[in-house]
């Protein structure tokens, strides 16, 4: 993999969050993330594991820009880029779009799907009458297998199951025709029966799109499953990483080979 094939890439992320007494004392600053470095590649699904509170979910924030950094550097195509608001953070996200792990909360109630959609196809310029935001949102549902599509513009999203709001919050992020997708845990509030249509439904817009992901989870399993490299994150510390395969079966560090214990396996006796 050379530099040229990384889309975004973080180095020596660190981010400090303080506590109450923290502007008199540094000491009570909380590090969530410390010297974490990754890279993301397009077409390739990158898994970063850990139990939580180790500092998955920040990380991706950090990468989405919804935070800033302590420390380190983000960069795009190669470019070191910094953008928490304005046009800059718009330009930004339409390289590089988030899905949250709970749909319901990511969504506005008060609004209509066609608005969620219309909202994002216009603010990226992508649709610009009525007539092509509607066959752009159509198009879109009907991407991410939410059929028939005309069905659920109409709809809210407490009319909505888990699994279809967690399909609509795809296609919101698809909408922006982003480059990199980072996915906080998007199956871990779903039914178990539908978490491996949502998997591979992620695979399926992976391959589609030639989108870079990042797939936050705490399945070990589902990492080995879906990615080609897995990163393991333990107290805001990337402690093991490698090919998937690699880590889940030959695991190196004392840390991954506890979550490999604690995970179920109906083949192991009681």
């Amino acid at each position: 993999m050379s530099e040229t094939d990384v889309v975004l890439e973080g180095r020596h992320l660190v981010k400090e969050f303080r506590t109450s007494r923290a502007w008199l004392d540094r000491r009570s600053a909380f590090r969530a993330v410390d010297d974490v470095s990754l890279t993301l590649v397009p077409g390739r699904v990158t898994a970063l594991v850990g139990q939580s509170g180790s500092g998955k979910s920040t990380v991706a924030r950090l990468l989405a820009q919804l935070h800033p950094l302590t420390e380190g550097e983000i960069l795009l195509d190669g470019e070191p880029t910094k953008a928490l608001s304005g046009r800059a953070f718009t330009h930004y996200c339409a390289s590089v779009q988030m899905t949250l792990q709970d749909p319901f909360a990511s969504l506005n109630p008060l609004h209509r799907i066609s608005h969620v959609l219309e909202r994002v196809l216009r603010i990226h310029r992508k649709a610009s009458t009525a007539d092509e935001v509607r066959e752009r949102s159509v198009d879109l549902l009907r991407r991410v297998n939410l059929n028939p599509p005309e069905r659920y513009l109409t709809r809210f999203p407490h009319e909505l199951s888990g699994g279809e709001r967690q399909r609509i919050s795809f296609a919101r992020a698809l909408a922006a025709e982003p480059r990199v997708l980072l996915a906080d845990e998007p199956v871990s509030m779903l039914d178990v029966t539908i978490r491996r249509e949502m998997l591979d439904l992620i695979d399926t817009l992976r391959a589609e799109e030639n989108l870079a992901v990042l797939y936050i989870t705490h399945d070990l399993g589902s990492a080995q499953a879906y990615s080609e490299e897995t990163l393991v994150m333990y107290r805001g510390q990337v402690v093991e990483r490698g090919p998937s395969q690699q880590v889940i079966t030959d695991p190196q560090h004392d840390y991954t080979r506890r979550l490999l214990a604690a995970a179920p396996d109906p083949s192991r006796r009681r």
